[in-house]
């Protein structure tokens, strides 16, 4: 199993391009499965979560074609098999998403309850109102969701809870429903507003995502397309975040802060500058940061996904900050493993009180899920000595070739065997 070793107390310089979403292109590739042509996608990470999508579709008659460094086709005029099995989906939970296209274009499907990273419940219940509410019958039997409709038909939905795969997975389905669908409290994040326009470029007709109410007028069938999915807002947090605490000064490539605002106002209050360009930023660090509070909540909020990240850079600001998770309930896994690197953290319920300290040192951790084993690096770049990561298969699922950018940048990380 593969390791991270990193040597710390190096500031990080210089440029690196950041990826495509992880979270935008899971849902997008699944929009494949909606049309029987084939529809062409850019700018697509390199990662575990996306083979196992790639595999998964394939398993299902999709097929995939590579297309230079970052591009793929997908065409769905095979489709042949609407099941995703436990085997399949057991590391991922992003394998809910092909219920809704599968059961909207052909009636049915039999999708295996996901798995994926241990920070709470994620419930699929739901997906699965919001099917039944445009007429599908839904079962839940022997680990499995089995949901028919010979079509879906149009329907108001207001979901109990803000979900982002419940949103993505109803507008999908939506696409193809008979009449208008209305999700209401839905959610608001970028990814999800990417995948609308890809949607529309294969012809449906959205309206109102980026708001907290989406309006779907179904179409009888959609075709294919050409979407280039947007740079990952998380990847790009967590560069800035790891440039920040080693008092770097970094520029980021291909990206952009249209969608990072309160990542980027937190940082600029931590004492960081930060220079916005087209697509790029730059990012110039003090020599030690100022503690900052935060609160996570749904987009357009804090993202939860960037909570473990502020924590590693609070472990060793000038300050004491208060943590508050509000999404999950098990989201604090990582405070353990920066103990051992010497962090001052106490929890309190849902609040994590973090103290910071002078200097951090260097020892072996363990990560935990995937936004844990980030805060784990940029803890690990900046302690002294050396911090050996275990476990970061979690880290492939959501970074590309992280150890290859981190060294570009001046780091010393390698990966071991």
């Amino acid at each position: 199993m593969d390791k991270l070793l990193i040597d710390g107390g190096k500031a990080l310089s210089g440029e690196v391009a950041m990826s495509g979403a992880k979270n935008a292109a899971l849902p997008i590739l699944c929009a494949s499965l909606l049309t029987a042509e084939p529809v062409h996608f850019t700018n697509v990470p390199h990662l575990n979560d996306i083979s196992t999508m790639l595999r998964l579709l394939g398993d299902m008659g999709v097929g995939v074609t590579m297309e230079g460094v970052d591009g793929l086709v997908l065409n769905g005029g095979g489709l042949n098999n609407p099941v995703a099995s436990y085997e399949m989906v057991k590391t991922m939970r992003a394998s809910i998403l092909v219920l809704g296209p599968l059961v909207a274009r052909g009636g049915e499907a039999r999708v295996s309850l996901p798995g994926g990273c241990a920070i709470g419940a994620r419930p699929v219940d739901q997906h699965i109102k919001g099917l039944q509410a445009m007429g599908a019958e839904v079962k839940v039997e022997q680990g499995y969701v089995h949901a028919k409709a010979s079509r879906l038909k149009g329907a108001r939905i207001c979901t109990d809870m803000v979900t982002v795969t419940g949103t993505e997975n109803l507008m999908m389905a939506a696409c193809l429903a008979e009449g208008e669908t209305i999700i209401e409290n839905a959610a608001r994040e970028p990814e999800v507003v990417d995948l609308a326009n890809c949607l529309i470029s294969m012809g449906a007709r959205i309206s109102g995502a980026g708001t907290d109410v989406i309006r779907i007028q179904g179409v009888d069938k959609l075709h294919g397309a050409t979407h280039a999915i947007m740079p990952d807002r998380i990847e790009t947090g967590t560069y800035l975040c790891a440039a920040a605490i080693t008092g770097g000064d970094v520029r980021l490539l291909k990206t952009s802060a249209a969608y990072l605002d309160t990542v980027v106002d937190k940082l600029m209050d931590a004492g960081c500058e930060i220079t916005v360009e087209r697509d790029a930023i730059r990012l110039q660090a003090p020599k030690r940061l100022k503690a900052v509070s935060l609160r996570t909540a749904p987009y357009p909020a804090f993202p939860t996904d960037m909570q473990a990240q502020f924590m590693a850079i609070n472990c060793v600001a000038d300050g004491v900050a208060t943590i508050r998770e509000t999404i999950f309930e098990n989201r604090f896994m990582h405070v353990n493993e920066l103990m051992r690197l010497g962090a001052n953290i106490q929890i309190e319920g849902n609040n994590a009180i973090v103290r910071g300290v002078e200097r951090l040192e260097g020892a072996t951790v363990m990560a935990t899920d995937l936004r844990a084993s980030a805060s784990l690096v940029i803890a690990g770049l900046v302690a002294e000595g050396e911090t050996l990561i275990d476990r970061i298969y979690h880290l492939d699922r959501g970074y590309e070739r992280i150890e290859e950018k981190l060294a570009r940048l001046g780091a010393s990380v390698r990966r071991v065997r």
